[in-house]
């Protein structure tokens, strides 16, 4: 038997992978948090599996889980929201998995800042604009951050910048950001990307608190900023100019001068 850590994406059904699918179309326990994962998702499940909601358990009911399904010896789906590598909680179950003598493989998933930039149709690394994406989240109850990372030092690059669970500190956020941010940066909210009733708001990180009613955008938001999310900038890299050479293609001085060239 082997516990599979399976990214399930960001909401939608369909942007599980096909690994991931091929996995939960097979296992015998599957494991998921109903408050994050759509139940959608469980259409891949074959025939009556034990299907467990491990919103309401803790660590060691989960753990007992794990333990039935060595007994049985069970393959089990677990699923978790985005990718499973980032703030899945996945550390603290491996670390059990290992102590029980239990063999597990992670399935990479579609992360949700992906899914986010994906709502924004915004390409996240624009060329001389920043070529660089921090992920980060703010302190809550589970786990405060750590003081090396705290929103300041972080926002004092000004690179794009994607928060995970940031609804519910939005004032504190976003003041914190805007002691490096200029107050003109873009910025946009996407709540439940890629599920139904995903919700995007555009605007400017100095503006954005007094175009919105918080408390509608309390949970599963996401908050990113920076200049790449401007889509009137535009800055294109050599990568296809016509006169840049590469392994696979040999420049030339065709099109240079904004002439159309028919393709082959």
């Amino acid at each position: 038997m082997k516990v599979y850590f399976i990214g399930a994406g960001p909401g939608a059904a369909d942007l599980i992978t096909i690994r991931g699918a091929a996995i939960l179309s097979r296992a015998q326990l599957v494991m998921y948090a109903g408050s994050l994962v759509s139940e959608e998702m469980l259409r891949h499940c074959r025939t009556n599996p034990l299907i467990v909601d491990t919103a309401k358990l803790n660590l060691q009911e989960q753990e007992e889980y794990y333990r039935l399904a060595k007994e049985k010896d069970w393959d089990v789906a677990r699923l978790h929201s985005g990718d499973a590598s980032i703030y899945g909680a996945t550390a603290e179950q491996m670390h059990r998995l290992r102590g029980l003598g239990i063999d597990y493989e992670m399935v990479p998933g579609v992360p949700s800042f992906v899914s986010a930039a994906a709502a924004l149709k915004a390409e996240l690394t624009k060329p001389n604009i920043s070529q660089t994406i921090i992920l980060t989240r703010t302190s809550g109850r589970a786990s405060p951050m750590p003081a090396k990372e705290s929103l300041p030092l972080l926002a004092a690059h000004q690179a794009t910048l994607c928060v995970f669970l940031s609804g519910g500190l939005l004032l504190e956020v976003v003041n914190e950001l805007l002691l490096h941010y200029p107050a003109d940066t873009p910025a946009a909210l996407v709540q439940r990307a890629s599920w139904p009733e995903e919700r995007v708001h555009r605007g400017r990180l100095g503006e954005l608190l007094n175009e919105i009613e918080p408390r509608s955008w309390l949970l599963t938001t996401m908050l990113l900023v920076g200049q790449v999310l401007d889509n009137s900038i535009v800055s294109e890299s050599r990568l296809y100019a016509a006169d840049y050479s590469h392994r696979f293609r040999k420049g030339t001085t065709n099109g240079r001068d904004g002439t159309r060239i028919k393709p082959e």
